[in-house]
């Protein structure tokens, strides 16, 4: 590493926390920690450092932590699941689990004293949870119907894998990559439909295919044959934050999927090294490629690799429109299902974890996957065990055909767990939409984002209707309410959505919404439609 890592001076305070103890120290501290209790930790490790092995201190439910796990492309086994659930259980009422938008889970209500048991059952089934918060690389998304979708141009579980290998060291810490200027977002494309968000991550990888050129010598990349070869366009510094959001943008280059994990690799040696660590609201890697231009970031990326960079193919794969997968589809493999279950705003309770293990085990192979809207399909399910599967009463509420609202729904903690949140979402965003799905109909999913703050972990820029928390006034009251966002695209021609309106007041925002599905999404009053069909 450069002396950009190290250097003392001018460092903003967590630089210096850094620079004192590495964060994946906290490892060998987890047995003390326990036994102190959460009130006589170092405030440093309580509140930071922790993040290095997942866990979240949280102010807003002091001595109830947060866990973060590491689930490489969205998928766990129903014994993993089943271990998750346990852990929830034991927290009662303060116990519960969310599905992210980086097709992850995070727990809720855990207590410092527990950490000792809870990792080895964790270890035990091979679950981790490290070096998923701070400045690290979180969870690597990838297709979530990877292996089972028959249009997929490549199977993105292998290689998503092994990007997690290399950087956490297979799950046993990695002190190579646990020292980033900022947060790092990997996604992997593999079918048509850019079911990652390819365009929002700070390194991503979209299915391209690019004429045979003959000489494998002049550059990663090349191949000796003629015809179109199988490969990933690369794009760089897509990312949300309070201070600014931006779309990843081309790096002009194309790789072959045995090169994508060298090329993680040198993007990541490069941003840790050079990237800026002054000022973390100007951290993530975008602000390194406006520092520097795209060319030189590429030029220092081949410098890393030992090798040239192809140009990127003249056209990516991504012409489908996104797919949400909820539903049941037939797999590629013959007599096989896969079924979508919307899991509203991704919030989950012990009990609903035990019967989703018991589900996939059951009726399919065990597997569980969840995807990035927050939601979870089981695959396997052969076609003599699907009927009996639909009958299973927690369809009822995780439903394989919900309203057209409620299927596209996405919100991130809210002020319920969070400090950062602005005005609570979940609970909110789950009322607002029974009431307007109760007065409207609809003819499409109208894809509605919440997110508590302008960090932006809901990701309202890509939505139809993007709502981001704030403070607002009224009659001279301070009130919560949001800025809406519209026009965010995803699936082939991604794009962000940008505030139309600022201010609106929670308790206002019902009409608010309803006025903007009907004027633009086609939604219609239901007396209207009744009056319509009597007609």
């Amino acid at each position: 590493m450069t002396d950009t890592a190290t250097t003392t001076t001018s460092l903003n305070k967590f630089e210096k926390f850094k620079a004192q103890k590495d964060g994946l120290a906290i490892r060998d501290e987890i047995e003390k920690f326990a036994a102190l209790g959460w009130e006589a930790m170092d405030e440093t490790d309580r509140d930071h450092r922790l993040k290095w092995v997942g866990v979240f201190f949280r102010p807003v439910t002091p001595g109830k932590f947060m866990m973060r796990l590491r689930m490489p492309n969205g998928i766990l086994t129903s014994n993993q699941m089943r271990v998750l659930a346990q852990v929830v259980q034991r927290y009662g009422d303060d116990g519960c689990a969310d599905i992210t938008t980086r097709q992850n889970i995070q727990l809720r209500g855990i207590r410092i004293e527990d950490l000792p048991d809870i990792f080895n059952r964790f270890h035990a089934v091979g679950l981790t949870t490290v070096q998923s918060g701070m400045d690290n690389v979180r969870n690597i998304t990838g297709d979530p119907v990877a292996g089972l979708d028959a249009d997929e141009l490549y199977d993105t579980r292998e290689l998503v894998q092994q990007i997690q290998d290399m950087l956490t060291n297979k799950g046993e810490g990695n002190p190579e990559f646990s020292n980033l200027p900022r947060k790092f977002n990997i996604a992997i494309a593999g079918g048509r439909d850019n079911s990652v968000h390819a365009e929002i991550n700070d390194l991503a990888f979209v299915p391209a295919f690019k004429e045979g050129t003959g000489d494998r010598g002049q550059g990663i990349g090349q191949e000796f044959s003629q015809s179109p070869i199988f490969g990933f366009n690369v794009l760089v510094g897509g990312f949300f934050s309070a201070k600014r959001c931006e779309a990843a943008i081309p790096l002009n280059a194309w790789v072959l999927p045995e090169d994508v994990v060298a090329v993680c690799r040198a993007v990541l040696e490069v941003f840790r090294d050079h990237g800026p660590r002054a000022n973390r609201q100007k951290s993530r890697l975008m602000w390194l490629i406006d520092e520097w231009g795209v060319e030189k970031f590429r030029a220092e990326v081949e410098s890393r690799l030992g090798e040239l960079l192809l140009p990127a193919a003249a056209k990516d794969e991504i012409d489908w429109e996104k797919r949400d997968h909820i539903g049941v589809y037939k797999q590629k493999q013959p007599g096989l299902n896969y079924a979508g279950l919307n899991i509203p705003v991704g919030r989950l309770y012990a009990e609903d974890m035990f019967e989703i293990a018991r589900l996939a085990e059951v009726y399919g192979s065990g597997e569980i996957r969840f995807t990035v809207e927050q939601n979870i399909v089981i695959p396997n399910i052969s076609d003599s065990r699907l009927a009996t599967f639909l009958t299973e009463s927690l369809l009822e509420r995780f439903s394989i055909d919900p309203g057209l609202l409620t299927r596209s729904l996405v919100s991130c903690t809210g002020a319920q767990f969070c400090n950062f949140a602005l005005i609570e979402t979940k609970n909110r965003a789950l009322a607002m939409i029974k009431a307007l799905e109760e007065d409207l109909t609809f003819t499409n999913p109208v894809r509605i984002h919440w997110t508590g703050c302008p960090n932006s972990c809901g990701q309202p820029q890509v939505a139809d209707i993007g709502l981001m928390g704030t403070k607002t006034r009224k009659n001279g009251k301070t009130l919560e309410g949001v800025d809406i966002y519209m026009g965010g695209k995803v699936g082939k021609d991604a794009h962000l959505g940008t505030c139309v309106t600022k201010g609106i007041p929670c308790e206002d925002l019902q009409p608010v919404l309803q006025d903007l599905l009907i004027k633009n999404f086609g939604a219609k009053l239901k007396q209207e439609a009744l009056l319509v069909g009597n007609c």
